[in-house]
């Protein structure tokens, strides 16, 4: 009797290395968000925009050719001089000079600096207002929601504009030597005393949708806690529009501001801001030195409209109903 040979197994391919979930910076090139930012050419210019004045605003001490707060360097020999590319003009000096002879493509610089600084510091501290706000008036309801809202109802009868001014002005009665950080500390309260209903209203109308479903009700029923359940569950599913908004009253926060400096009551003398450097050049643009209010102004539309068209943007990235 023969014996047969078992049939013989071929070896098994090689498995090769395991592949690796793709991590949040993959998956976020992966996502409708990034593929919505490359499909708009618009998006995209907005975004270099608002990139090449952030650096020019944050790397300014690096970048620009002169230091304009040096009275080492400025001469008033030098006050008024035309662009490099006029007559008159001078290499040294690219877009020309102010009324004190200093540099306005440094002096630009510098005042995006304050610009952008006490804009960023006024939406921050308008959102964590607004926030803590929307969540308590939303989650909570009854008394406190009714309170809290009359209050926004109160604080929308005012222009913003006006109530910044109101309380520029107090701080400056109050404060009158108020020098450096504590003048920009009051500047910023100005701004973000009217901003803050804006997040408190938008969080409050998601708090009411988002504290009825169904992870909120488990949280209660395992015995969490209804600050935890507020500040762990709740404020990540409504933080969505928060961003949005924010990033839309970046551009607001740092017009208020220009608008507050132009009125001279705004950022300290020693410190010009973009608003400050506009109301300088605006007491010479009739009698021919237009360059020393239109470049501040132009770097101020820059800013405010690049920062705009990333709201908007971003406000239609994240809405599922356009995807």
């Amino acid at each position: 009797m023969s014996s047969t040979a078992p049939p013989s197994v071929p070896p098994s391919p090689n498995p090769g290395p395991p592949t690796r979930a793709p991590n949040a910076l993959q998956r976020f090139f992966d996502g409708d968000v990034w593929h919505s930012f490359t499909r708009s050419p618009v998006t995209m210019a907005a975004a270099v925009v608002a990139l090449f004045c952030l650096v020019c605003a944050v790397f300014a001490p690096w970048i620009a050719p002169h230091d304009p707060f040096d009275l080492s360097t400025v001469d008033l020999m030098d006050s008024r001089l035309p662009p490099a590319w006029s007559e008159g003009g001078s290499t040294k000096f690219l877009l020309g000079t102010d009324d004190q002879g200093r540099d306005l493509l440094s002096a630009i610089m510098y005042g995006a600096r304050i610009s952008m600084l006490v804009g960023f510091a006024s939406v921050l501290v308008s959102m964590v207002i607004g926030i803590a706000l929307g969540l308590l008036a939303g989650f909570v309801g009854g008394k406190t929601d009714a309170f809290i809202m009359r209050v926004c109802d109160v604080m929308l009868s005012f222009p913003s504009i006006l109530v910044a001014l109101l309380v520029d002005g107090i701080g400056r009665v109050l404060l009158p030597d108020a020098h450096g950080t504590l003048a920009f500390a009051v500047l910023i309260l100005a701004i973000s005393l009217t901003g803050w209903v804006q997040y408190a209203r938008t969080v409050r109308g998601s708090t009411l949708v988002e504290r009825n479903k169904e992870y909120v009700q488990a949280a209660r029923v395992i015995g969490v806690k209804t600050p935890a359940i507020m500040w762990r569950h709740v404020l990540p599913n409504v933080t969505g529009p928060v961003l949005v908004l924010g990033t839309l009253q970046v551009a607001s926060a740092i017009l208020t501001e220009a608008t507050l400096s132009f009125l001279g009551v705004g950022v300290p003398p020693t410190s010009p801001s973009l608003g400050t450097l506009i109301r300088i050049g605006n007491d010479f643009l009739f009698s021919g030195e237009w360059w020393i209010t239109i470049w501040p102004s132009v770097m101020l539309v820059m800013i405010a409209l690049s920062v705009n068209l990333l709201g908007d943007w971003l406000r239609d990235a994240l809405n599922p109903r356009l995807r």
